[in-house]
């Protein structure tokens, strides 16, 4: 049993890794930068340590400090959470080499499917379906347009290294290639360290769906079902996620779930991870990608399945067994989550920054909110804007929304602008009530 963990981020998910600790009676280690010294991440650890100055490069993403603060504080274990470190296989080869427990797969599962371009490679050969494109990254601007000629117009690029929606632009003709490389490499670069990009062909109007995969060290891989995902910012971020996937047919989601441990089992996956797929119009599902991390929605599969899933992964990076087979897993009722960021609905969706005035989270019956928020606040411009999670469970989907849009008028987060009002305005849109939901549901829908 682990007796201290090392939780590697900051924000909600940091608090939500910490709760799981205490619930298993482990010692969880806090660190900050100096922008988030007065984090509730902090406040709620039993011991904490400053890694760095505000830049994320200088302190959340600064492996020798965040080594060095668990080998000082003597953790066993260092728990990554979601973006940050966790999917950097250089980290958690570091954490092996010092002898503490990175808890997420190994370093290999990690590097295998990190490059985005190599996981297309690893899946075509597992007979995964993937989406036409380059066989690896894109070389130049000439071999760019000879692919998309290939592959017929529109194409999309996106960035190797990583994933989150950074390092991604669509490309409708010729004319557009040259520029939307040069930015999607430049922003690659920048969030990955790693420039470079590959080409995909764009497929109209696709769903999102994933499935969230969990895997032990003894060779035991299964799914704990699907999420939709499909409603999106522009620059391709999630925002609302689901699970089940409406209007999604059984025998699919059978195969679909068959072809996610597949994926899984054919880079020896261990811990909890997510394949992601792209499914058109006729129901066709191509592989796009497999994040080696817990994902930002898994509370939703919680609400479904019953599961703790950090306390999964963390069960599991002790050396413990699944407790539970594939047939063992039901999925009970309707979850929905809706990200509230500090983003301007009428202004761009740009990010804001500012104290937190007032803050009262909604409750009740089947109501979850994962936060970091507290009374004054300060919303920095340093991180991402995720403020809140607000997470319901009904006995089906109707009843859900209902019941989301119950928690979000009771929501209140007053000095900074959030994206409430957008995600109130989806939920009383009658294609999103019907489940016709697609990745450009927020551009052809409304309008964004």
């Amino acid at each position: 049993m682990f007796r201290k963990i090392l939780i590697a981020n900051r924000g909600e998910i940091a608090v939500r890794i910490i709760r799981a600790c205490h619930d298993l009676g482990i010692q969880a280690v806090a660190i900050y930068s100096e922008a988030d010294a007065n984090g509730l991440h902090v406040q709620m650890a039993d011991e904490k340590v400053c890694v760095g100055p505000p830049p994320t490069k200088d302190s959340y993403l600064n492996t020798s400090n965040i080594i060095s603060a668990a080998l000082i504080t003597e953790c066993d274990a260092i728990h990554p959470g979601v973006g940050m470190l966790a999917e950097n296989a250089h980290f958690a080869e570091a954490c092996q080499q010092c002898d503490i427990k990175f808890i997420g797969p190994s370093s290999a599962a990690i590097e295998a499917l990190g490059n985005k371009a190599r996981a297309r490679q690893i899946m075509a050969k597992a007979g995964i379906p993937i989406i036409p494109g380059s066989d690896g990254p894109v070389e130049g601007l000439q071999v760019a347009l000879r692919l998309a000629q290939q592959n017929g117009y529109p194409v999309i690029i996106k960035a190797a290294g990583g994933g989150g929606g950074r390092g991604i632009r669509v490309v409708q003709n010729e004319d557009e290639m040259e520029e939307a490389l040069s930015i999607a490499q430049a922003e690659a670069r920048v969030a990955f360290g790693d420039g470079s990009v590959y080409l995909e062909k764009y497929l109209d109007e696709p769903r999102h769906i994933e499935f969230q995969v969990i895997g032990d060290e003894h060779g035991n891989v299964i799914h704990l079902g699907e999420r939709d995902c499909s409603i999106q910012y522009r620059w391709h971020q999630k925002i609302i996620e689901e699970s089940p996937a409406p209007n999604l047919p059984s025998s699919l989601r059978h195969r679909m779930g068959e072809a996610a441990v597949r994926a899984a089992k054919s880079v020896n996956y261990q811990n909890c991870g997510t394949v992601e797929f792209l499914l058109d119009k006729d129901n066709r599902f191509c592989f796009m990608e497999m994040n080696t991390r817990l994902q930002v929605e898994h509370p939703v599969t919680e609400a479904v399945t019953g599961l703790d899933l950090v306390a999964e992964q963390i069960r599991i990076a002790q050396g413990a067994k699944l407790g539970f087979q594939q047939r063992d897993v039901r999925s009970d009722g309707w979850a929905i989550e809706c990200r509230i960021d500090a983003r301007d609905p009428d202004n761009n969706l740009l990010p804001c920054s500012g104290t937190v005035s007032e803050l009262l989270l909604p409750g009740g019956p089947g109501v979850r909110v994962d936060t970091h928020l507290y009374a004054n606040y300060q919303v920095s411009n340093h991180y991402d804007p995720l403020l809140a999670k607000v997470i319901v469970h009904a006995s089906d989907r109707e009843a859900a929304i209902r019941r989301m849009e119950r928690a979000l008028s009771e929501l209140k987060i007053g000095g900074t602008c959030t994206t409430q009002s957008l995600h109130q305005a989806i939920l009383q849109n009658a294609f999103f009530r019907q489940g016709q939901v697609a990745t450009n549901f927020l551009r052809r829908r409304m309008g964004l």
